[in-house]
């Protein structure tokens, strides 16, 4: 596996690449591999010939107040994980690198990006939106792979890459969980054990409203209430949202079908966890 830090021989490595009629995967992270990633990456490699991932801790999609300077990082570990998946390239950008001195240009997608995560972390999917393009605008995969989990993130994602008319294959993999049901998530690591037991609510919650709504249930409110109710049993957990939304935009459903998702964000300690099912399926 070759290691990139710098954009232009990344970008002149790719490019030759698809001259060669070989297709690439590609898979953005911000580093501290955990099985959810390699999953990706496992998928991803079904449908590509040349894998390359992404490791950049983007600054741009982090609040004043969040956990940019603390997040995770172990850049050695982490080439270690992608040997092991057979990887072909680790592009690990520096910051200035990406974000010369003086940019001007961002990217938004309006509406989508303001909703439930959008407002808990203004500006959040901006960043989002601007590191994946020019991530995308660098590597040129043919197929880049993302997690259900960030599901809001895929919906931005989306429909960026529907406006903007980028030729690129936008995979979704199923959420990968722990063995008592905990979403993996680099963030977990914050958790203190106390935490991480009172964790384990956010996937009770979520399969008791898929329950409800396999039996019949489509108010939104009832189904709302039916999982803020087991959150609200724990006390470590203080909620910042439970919702019913359209998967594609995240309005909030008016009677729910099988195209919606349950979406939450709860604190735990300082932690903050995203979990979402799909009512249907």
């Amino acid at each position: 596996m070759d290691i990139v830090r710098r954009v232009f021989p990344m970008r002149e490595t790719c490019r030759q690449v698809r001259g060669t009629q070989r297709r690439i995967g590609f898979v953005p992270t911000m580093g501290a591999l955990h099985d959810g990633h390699l999953e990706l990456v496992r998928r991803v490699r079904e449908l590509s010939d040349t894998v390359v991932v992404s490791v950049f801790v983007n600054p741009t999609q982090f609040g004043p107040n969040e956990d940019l300077e603390r997040y995770p990082q172990d850049l050695a570990r982490d080439a270690d994980l992608l040997i092991r998946e057979r990887v072909d390239y680790l592009f690990a950008p520096e910051r200035d690198d990406m974000y010369p001195v003086g940019p001007a240009t961002e990217v938004e997608v309006s509406e989508l990006s303001t909703r439930l995560e959008g407002a808990s972390r203004p500006g959040h999917f901006r960043g989002v939106a601007t590191v994946v393009l020019k991530l995308f605008e660098i590597v040129r995969p043919h197929v880049a792979a993302f997690g259900q989990k960030d599901a809001q993130q895929v919906a931005v994602v989306r429909r960026m890459v529907r406006d903007l008319m980028l030729d690129v294959e936008i995979l979704v993999v199923p959420t990968v969980r722990d063995a008592d049901g905990v979403a993996l998530s680099s963030r977990n690591a914050y958790l203190s054990s106390d935490e991480r037991r009172s964790a384990r609510a956010l996937p009770r919650a979520l399969d008791a409203v898929r329950e409800a709504y396999a039996s019949g249930m489509r108010d939104p409110e009832a189904l709302r209430r039916t999982g803020r109710a087991v959150l609200e049993a724990e006390p470590l957990l203080r909620i910042d949202y439970f919702e019913i939304v359209d998967r594609d935009d995240f309005t909030p459903a008016v009677e729910a079908s099988d195209r919606d998702l349950a979406v939450t964000a709860v604190y735990a300690g300082a932690t903050r966890l995203l979990d979402n099912a799909p009512l249907g399926g």
